[in-house]
């Protein structure tokens, strides 16, 4: 660590003023990590902690102007790939020195190596958030990640799935490995709230209909092709059946197409991004993962927080949240059309569905709170600091 940078920057931080702290990120688009980055804004001790946002990608900037609205500072370094983030390093130090930075926090494994570095020139500690298992990463990546993976202070893993993944593929004691689950806003998703837009009344769903839906970014990993298949199925065996899509991505057009291909025009609704979800939750009975690998998915949280019942493959940190046939329904990773069997039996128990919608909700009160994970990530932050 290189002490000299380290003695200049926290001689000029006084300790009556908010500690400066510096999250890192590829970019500031609708993933489940950049949409944490101001809900748990809201959450932290702002008299204690001030707190600037780097990301690079400007074409993804949609959760910028969420993060300014709760007092962020937001700054764009510009890159147009990965290996231009790891150019962008000297740019960011300067950024750190400047602002007198006490802490880096770092997302997802390229913004990581690029925190690293910074916190290497400039001896300013960092923490890495690991929002994936390893075995997903491309070659590249990994190495590149585990190359540089003892260059920071402590790493959290956003669940005991993800924690395991980095103690089998970086079997050192150091850094440190701590778990602290992601969160959701449990006031904020709740039923109780206004829902806004009736979205049933919208899409002339009925109100006795069952909903099914997802809320997700288009990506390989999320298997919306089975999704339909699995929806298509179902409908079949229920006609008040119908299925609410929300969101976008790089597999748009070809979602679009399968759902053209299978006829689900009259019961699979796609509602596009929408930077408010809860709407859509609060239309849905059910909420449908199909992935083939998860980390802990945020929009799960919300919806079960908004008492839907999560009906999933056992995918990464899933069944740490659902235990089924308690708060939810899980099929095997490589076996999704299950879910087909399982969700036709759990339409037909109402009485169950209803117990599940509760157990949901209190399954995120109790263990997957964002209050509970931001008083953790602060433990962190203080004790790296006073360090």
């Amino acid at each position: 660590m290189d002490t000299l940078n380290k003695t200049y920057v926290r001689k000029t931080w006084q300790e009556n003023e908010r500690v400066p702290v510096l999250h890192i990120i590829k970019s500031l688009g609708r993933g489940g990590a950049e949409m944490l980055l101001p809900e748990t804004l809201r959450q932290h001790d702002q008299q204690k902690f001030r707190f600037h946002y780097i990301y690079f990608l400007p074409w993804k900037n949609q959760m910028v102007a969420a993060i300014e609205q709760e007092g962020g500072k937001v700054v764009c370094v510009e890159a147009k790939n990965n290996a231009s983030i790891l150019f962008a390093v000297r740019r960011i130090a300067a950024y750190v020195r400047k602002h007198n930075i006490q802490l880096i926090h770092c997302h997802l494994p390229w913004a990581g190596m690029a925190g690293r570095l910074v916190g290497k020139l400039t001896g300013v500690p960092v923490v890495y958030t690991e929002h994936n298992k390893w075995e997903r990463y491309h070659k590249l990546t990994y190495y590149m990640n585990k190359l540089s993976f003892s260059y920071q202070q402590r790493v959290i893993a956003v669940s005991s799935e993800v924690a395991n993944s980095i103690k089998t593929n970086y079997n050192k004691i150091r850094p440190q490995v701590q778990v602290v689950a992601n969160g959701v806003d449990t006031a904020k998703y709740a039923r109780t709230q206004p829902a806004g837009n009736d979205i049933r009344k919208q899409l002339n769903i009925p109100a006795t209909a069952t909903v099914i839906g997802i809320a997700c970014v288009f990506r390989m990993q999320k298997r919306l092709g089975a999704w339909l298949d699995i929806a298509k199925a179902l409908h079949e065996k229920h006609a008040d059946t119908f299925f609410i899509i929300v969101g976008d991505g790089p597999l748009r057009d070809e979602i679009h197409a399968k759902a053209k291909a299978l006829g689900t025009d009259n019961y699979v609704f796609f509602a596009g991004l929408q930077a408010e979800t809860r709407p859509y939750f609060t239309a849905m009975d059910m909420f449908m993962m199909s992935s083939e690998f998860e980390g802990l998915p945020i929009a799960l949280l919300e919806a079960m927080s908004m008492n839907c019942v999560p009906v999933c493959t056992a995918a990464g940190g899933i069944p740490e949240v659902i235990k089924d046939g308690v708060n939810g329904l899980l099929a095997p990773v490589d076996q999704p059309l299950q879910l087909v069997d399982r969700l036709s039996q759990l339409i037909q128990q109402p009485g169950q569905v209803t117990q599940m919608k509760q157990a949901a909700r209190e399954t995120v009160i109790n263990s997957f709170s964002m209050k509970k994970m931001v008083a953790e990530l602060e433990d962190i932050y203080n004790d790296l600091i006073k360090n």
